[in-house]
């Protein structure tokens, strides 16, 4: 009989924030556990778990479990001066389980001894007391790293996890909030924190917001990298120059950390569809949309939850909150959308070619269509639905009407502002967008708008990391055949294998590519990303339009461009050395 083997445990890791399995911290792994033997394997390993807990005096701790094809999730709550303790503990719980199908003896008091030891070497009184006054004070207190804050933005104190103080030693009443605004969804999460925060700019106000490109507070960048996760949200949210924060929510971080961020005044979500899928046991879109959901959770009482009436993934979750709901769309059937405004309900939606929000009865035009550049005139329908987002969202973090519309007139969708989401420029006689989708959802979205530019002829760079199925991968070449695209570069992506061999990925996107009628000749190969946009413009002549759907390689792609620019090169022509 196939069993489990001790390498089978992956994604051991520290919950700092709830997660959609449960709403306390704790820590968290998944077991690859065949389907025929998985019933019982699952007793033995919440068992295990239990015998383990209780042994360390952790009996009011919690077990969630969670199966899926091929594996399952154990996670439990636990003490949050000692999570690294807890991870020691889930990991522990998966040895003893391996040892006990072995039917080997296993040694439960000395694995129960050692865990007591880490705890001890982890615990910190004073922080777990930091952290209940700031509750009892109605703060946000944010730690699990090397330092502890109590208050956001403006009204925060940040301490050294070395250097704490006495409770008793804190001013408590010179600290509070700042509003906070949280963004999670598949497509289009980047770019609506970006206009909410040129709308809360607009304002007067300085914006704290992470993303998955940098951290930014008012116009200064702190730091660049993927910060869509809980250590960009403490870093602009410990900023004392903050007093609105607008955080990107992304899957990774939500299911390796949980939530960045305890509460917040409104959470949106864009949309949920195919991607990630297979990691962290999210093997299909109602559970990745389960584990998006859990946003809804962080919303303070009299908040609100905003979500697009247009993903049929969220609204079959609408009824599982209890609160205030304000939608965003293009597809509502009007009389039933006039109902909802006469009820006073909150909604934004293009009417006459307005983007428009209706509150409490009223509806107030917002700015047209045509003014807001990033929408093509109506081509470009995603960045519609991310304006429409980021007007609800304002509204919610109690932000103008004409801030609103100043906001998103001036947001010009520059690699600068946006970088990689959308971004249309031109060079030597070309039209480019540099644009970082990566999934089906999302490059079918840009169709409309791409096949909307006049162009000679159109190319477009494939690539896909190693950690999406074939498809999945296969979807996303599917998607791109939509543009009608008369070359294809298919860029190999060396630093994202994630476990497939090289060449792999390349051989799945132009087999498909065949599979759908391109010819060899509408085809390229490349063993970079970079590599694949040199061979583009190399390609390329005047009236040309090129897609560089680049991931990891876009600033090496703008300098290029940037390059190319300056010396006055156009296509057709040799590239500059």
């Amino acid at each position: 009989m196939k069993t489990v083997t001790e390498t089978d445990l992956i994604n051991l890791r520290r919950l700092t924030g709830a997660n959609f399995l449960m709403t306390d911290v704790g820590a968290a792994a998944e077991a690859t556990i065949p389907d025929e033997n998985k019933a019982l394997v699952l007793s033995i390993w919440r068992n295990s778990a239990r015998e383990l807990l209780d042994g360390v005096g952790w009996t009011q701790s919690k077990i969630a479990m969670r199966a899926f094809d091929g594996g399952a999730t154990l996670q439990v709550s636990a003490p949050t001066d000692a999570l690294h303790a807890a991870t020691a503990l889930v990991d522990a719980s998966w040895c003893v389980t391996h040892e006990k199908l072995g039917g080997r003896p296993v040694d439960v008091a000395a694995i129960t001894n050692g865990l007591r030891q880490k705890i001890a070497d982890e615990v910190s009184p004073k922080e777990v007391a930091l952290a209940d006054h700031a509750s009892a004070h109605g703060l946000t207190y944010l730690g699990h790293d090397d330092k502890i804050s109590l208050g956001l933005g403006k009204g925060s104190k940040v301490y050294d996890i070395a250097d704490l103080p006495d409770p008793d030693a804190v001013d408590w009443d010179s600290l509070h909030d700042v509003p906070v605004g949280m963004v999670t969804g598949t497509n289009g999460k980047s770019t609506t924190v970006r206009l909410t925060a040129a709308i809360g700019a607009a304002a007067g106000k300085c914006v704290g917001m992470s993303t998955s490109d940098w951290v930014r507070v008012g116009g200064e960048i702190l730091d660049e990298g993927d910060y869509s996760g809980p250590a960009g949200a403490r870093l602009a949210l410990r900023d004392p120059r903050v007093d609105l924060a607008i955080i990107e929510t992304a899957r990774g971080g939500l299911m390796r950390r949980g939530l960045p961020v305890p509460t917040a005044d409104a959470c949106l979500l864009t949309n949920v569809a195919a991607d990630h899928l297979g990691t962290y046991g999210i093997m299909d879109v109602t559970a990745l949309a389960d584990a998006k959901f859990q946003l809804s959770d962080a919303i303070r009482p009299g908040g609100l939850l905003i979500l697009n009436a247009d993903d049929p993934e969220l609204v079959k979750r609408a009824a599982q909150f209890s609160g205030d709901i304000t939608w965003f769309g293009l597809e509502f059937d009007r009389a039933i959308l006039d109902i909802w405004i006469m009820g006073g309900g909150r909604v934004a939606f293009v009417e006459d070619g307005q983007m428009v929000l209706a509150r409490n009865g009223i509806v107030e035009p917002v700015l047209a269509v045509a003014d807001f550049v990033p929408a093509l005139g109506g081509a470009a329908k995603f960045n519609v639905y991310n304006a429409l987002g980021a007007i609800c969202l304002a509204d919610a973090l109690e932000l103008p009407i004409n801030a609103m519309a100043k906001g998103l007139a001036g947001f010009t969708d520059t690699p600068d502002e946006n970088p990689g989401r959308g971004n249309y420029v031109k060079v030597g006689g070309l039209n480019l967008l540099i644009d970082f989708a990566h999934n089906p959802h999302g490059v079918h979205a840009l169709s409309s708008a791409i096949k909307s530019i006049p162009a000679k002829r159109r190319l477009v760079i494939a690539g896909q990391a190693g950690d999406r199925s074939d498809k999945d991968t296969c979807d996303m070449i599917q998607a791109i055949w939509t543009f009608e695209p008369d070359m294809v570069v298919v860029a190999e992506l060396p630093d994202l294998l994630r476990g497939r061999q090289l060449g792999e990925m390349t051989t799945v996107m132009v087999d498909e590519l065949k599979r759908l009628g391109s010819g060899h000749d509408n085809i390229i190969t490349t063993d970079t990303e970079y590599s694949a946009v040199v061979r583009a413009m190399e390609w390329a002549r005047p009236g040309d339009f090129l897609a560089l759907l680049v991931h990891d390689d876009r600033i090496e792609t703008m300098q290029l461009l940037d390059k190319l620019s300056k010396a006055g090169w156009q296509a057709g022509d040799p590239l500059p050395a």
